[in-house]
C-alpha cells in the first residue's frame, strides 16, 4: 500500500511539474491564459533586455537576483531590432485578448498598454532621430552617473559587479558609435552646440587622473560603506577600478571625443526637428508622443501664445502691487531677480544653505498633505546637488525616483554650477513641482500601488506626469503655501515658463525658430537667468516636443477637476478626484479623461 501510495504521489508530483513547465512555457512564448500576465511579461521581457534599467529599479533584488548589476546595456543596432520585433509581438498578442470580457480595471491596464506599446511600435520608423549623445541626459553623462547614484555597493560581491560595468565600457561605447555612424549616413548630425559642448564635457571627464573621476570616487565612497571588506581588500578593489578607468573607460571616452572632433566639420546649424529628414513628419509623431493628444504643432503654439499672454498679465497686476512698474514683466522680474535678499551668496556656505532650505520647504509642505489626500507616499524626498562634471550642463533641477525595493529614497537634484541663478521666490515652486506634491508624490504613489499591475506601477506619460507636478504647484499654492506675493511671482513665472515651451518647442521644430530667437523670447516672456535658459532651449532641440507635455498635461487636469466640481456640485470631493487621478499610475490624458469621466457618472447616481 505504501509503495503504490509513494509511486502515485511521484506520477503526480511528475504531471504537476509537466504542467507548471508547459503553462510557464505557454506564458512566456505565446498568449498567457490570463491577462495580468501577459502585462507581467512584456514588462519582464523589456526590463530583463535593458540591466541599467534594472538597476535602477531594483525589480530583482528583492528575489535575490542582481546579475545585471554587473552588466550594461546593449544598444547595439541588432538589438534594437529585437526590441522592435518585440513590441510588435507585444502589440499582437494584447490585440488577442477580449477588452469587452473584462473588468474595469483590466479594461483600463488594456488602454494603457494598447496606447503604450503602440507609440513603441510606431516610434521605430523615427529610432534614429535622436541624439544618443548629448550634454543633457546622453549615455556619456547618463551611465557613469547611475553608477555613481544608483549601483549599490554593499559587499565584495556588489564591488565586482561595479568593476564589472567599468570593463564594458568599452564594448558599450562601440555599440553607440555604431548607431551615430548610421545617424551620420541618413543625415541626422546633432546641432553644432551639442558636438561643441559634448567635446567640452567628455574632455573634462576624462581630463583628470584616475583618483579624481567621478567613477572612481563614488567607488571609493560605496566602499568605506560596504561590509566584510577589509582595508587591504578596499586598497586592491580600488587599485582595480583605477586601472580599469585608465585602461579601459577612458579610451573609450577618447573613441566618442575622435568621433565628435571629425563630426565637427559637419555640424554646422542649431537648427529643430524640420531640418532632419522627414523632419515635419517626425516633429508631428513626437508632439502626439510627448502630449499624448492629437493636438497639432500650429494648435499648442496658439494655445501657448494665448497662456502667455494670460499669465503676463497676472505677473504685471503683482509687481505694480509692489511697486515694480516699469519695463516688461520678463525686464521687472530681471530686476527683482538681482535683488541681494533673493540671492545665496555663490560660496560652499551659501550651496549648503540653498540645499537645507529646499529640504526645509519639502518637510514644511509634505506635513500638510492630509488635507488633500487620502493616500500619502511612505517613501521620502533628499534634496542633492547635481553631481560637478555635468551641472553645467544640467537643467535647474529634476528628480530620480525611488526604486520598487524602497531602498533608497527619491532625490531633488538640484543643479549649483552657479548658487546665483537661484532666486528664493521661485525655490518653493521649484520643490513643489520636483518633490511634493509633484513628481516624488505622484512617482511614489504609483510605486508603492498593490492593486494594479507591476506595468502601471512604472510606465511613463510625460505629459501625466510632467502634468501633474505644474498641477501641483498651482494645487500648493491653493492649499495655502504661497501666500507671499514674491513667492507668487514666482509660481506664475513658472507657469509662464511652461507656456513659453509652448510657444519655443513649436517654435524652433514647426515654425523654424533659431536658437537664439527662441532664446532671446523666452529670457524676454520670463526674466529667467540667461544660463537657465540657454539650458532649457538647447534641451528642446535635443528632444522636441518633450516640452509640451507640461501645460497641456496641467491644463487637461485641471479641465477634469472643473468639469467634476461643476457636475457634482456639493458631491465633489477633492481627495476623491486626486484618488481617481494618482492611483492607477501614469496613464495618456485620453486615458485619464475617460476614468475621470467614470467617476463622475458614479458619483452621480
Amino acid at each position: 500500500m505504501i509503495k503504490s501510495i509513494f509511486k502515485w504521489t511521484v506520477a503526480a508530483v511528475a504531471v504537476l511539474i509537466v504542467a507548471a513547465a508547459l503553462l510557464a512555457a505557454q506564458t512566456w512564448y505565446f498568449k498567457p491564459l490570463r491577462f495580468s500576465w501577459f502585462l507581467d511579461r512584456a514588462l519582464l521581457k523589456h526590463t530583463l533586455e535593458d540591466p541599467e534599467l534594472l538597476t535602477s529599479l531594483r525589480l530583482l533584488e528583492p528575489l535575490g537576483i542582481d546579475g545585471h548589476n554587473g552588466k550594461l546595456t546593449d544598444v547595439s543596432v541588432r538589438q534594437e531590432d529585437r526590441v522592435a520585433q518585440q513590441w510588435q509581438q507585444d502589440l499582437d498578442t494584447l490585440h488577442r485578448y477580449d477588452r469587452a470580457a473584462m473588468s474595469p480595471p483590466q479594461q483600463l491596464a488594456y488602454d494603457v498598454m494598447d496606447w503604450y506599446v503602440g507609440m513603441q511600435v510606431e516610434s521605430d520608423r523615427w529610432r534614429y532621430h535622436n541624439y544618443p549623445v548629448n550634454p543633457l541626459f546622453g549615455v556619456q553623462s547618463e551611465l557613469p552617473t547611475l553608477m555613481a547614484t544608483q549601483q549599490s555597493v554593499a559587499n565584495r560581491h556588489e564591488a565586482e559587479q561595479y568593476l564589472a560595468r567599468l570593463d564594458g565600457y568599452g564594448g558599450k561605447f562601440e555599440q553607440v558609435l555604431e548607431g551615430l555612424r548610421l545617424r551620420e549616413e541618413r543625415g541626422i548630425i546633432p546641432p553644432a552646440f551639442v558636438v561643441h559642448k559634448v567635446l567640452e564635457q567628455m574632455r573634462a571627464f576624462v581630463g583628470v587622473p584616475a583618483e579624481q573621476n567621478m567613477l572612481y570616487i563614488a567607488f571609493s565612497d560605496k566602499l568605506k560603506a560596504a561590509t566584510g571588506i577589509s582595508d587591504d581588500q578596499r586598497g586592491e578593489l580600488l587599485a582595480m577600478a583605477r586601472d580599469r578607468i585608465t585602461g579601459g573607460v577612458y579610451p573609450a571616452y577618447d573613441q566618442l571625443i575622435a568621433y565628435f572632433e571629425r563630426l565637427q566639420t559637419k555640424a554646422h546649424g542649431n537648427n529643430g526637428a524640420w531640418a532632419l529628414p522627414d523632419g515635419d513628419a517626425f516633429y508631428a509623431f513626437a508632439v502626439r508622443q510627448n502630449t499624448t493628444t492629437d493636438m497639432t504643432p500650429e494648435e499648442l503654439h496658439q494655445l501657448g501664445l494665448a497662456e502667455v499672454t494670460r499669465i503676463d498679465a497676472e505677473m504685471d497686476a503683482i509687481l505694480r502691487a509692489q511697486g515694480y512698474t516699469e519695463g516688461s514683466v520678463g525686464a521687472r522680474m530681471t530686476v527683482l531677480g538681482n535683488e541681494p535678499r533673493f540671492l545665496y551668496t555663490n560660496t560652499d556656505a551659501g550651496r549648503a544653505e540653498c540645499l537645507t532650505d529646499f529640504q526645509k520647504i519639502i518637510d514644511d509642505v509634505s506635513a500638510g498633505m492630509s488635507v488633500a489626500f487620502n493616500h500619502l507616499p511612505k517613501s521620502k524626498v533628499q534634496v542633492k546637488r547635481v553631481p560637478a562634471f555635468k551641472e553645467k550642463t544640467s537643467p535647474q533641477a529634476y528628480y530620480d525616483p525611488p526604486p520598487l525595493d524602497g531602498s533608497r529614497p527619491g532625490t531633488f537634484w538640484v543643479s549649483l554650477r552657479d548658487v546665483g541663478e537661484i532666486k528664493k521666490f521661485a525655490m518653493r515652486t521649484l520643490a513643489y513641482h520636483e518633490a511634493v506634491p509633484g513628481h516624488h508624490f505622484q512617482i511614489s504613489i504609483a510605486r508603492e500601488l498593490k492593486d494594479v499591475s507591476t506595468l502601471q506601477r512604472v510606465l511613463p506619460f510625460t505629459a501625466y506626469a510632467e502634468g501633474w507636478a505644474l498641477y501641483a504647484e498651482r494645487l500648493a499654492k491653493e492649499l495655502g503655501y504661497e501666500n507671499d506675493p514674491f513667492d507668487d511671482l514666482g509660481r506664475l513665472r513658472d507657469e509662464q515658463f511652461r507656456a513659453v515651451r509652448l510657444v519655443v518647442d513649436t517654435g524652433m521644430h514647426y515654425k523654424r525658430w533659431t536658437r537664439e530667437q527662441a532664446i532671446a523670447y523666452m529670457i524676454d516672456k520670463t526674466g529667467m537667468p540667461e544660463g537657465d535658459v540657454v539650458a532649457e532651449v538647447e534641451r528642446y532641440l535635443v528632444w522636441p516636443g518633450q516640452a509640451l507635455a507640461y501645460k497641456t498635461g496641467m491644463l487637461k487636469i485641471l479641465e477634469l477637476r472643473a468639469r467634476a466640481q461643476q457636475a457634482l456640485g456639493d458631491r465633489f470631493d477633492l481627495k476623491e478626484f486626486h484618488d481617481q487621478v494618482l492611483l492607477a499610475g501614469a496613464l495618456p490624458l485620453g486615458v485619464l479623461e475617460a476614468r475621470i469621466d467614470r467617476w463622475i457618472e458614479y458619483r452621480r447616481r
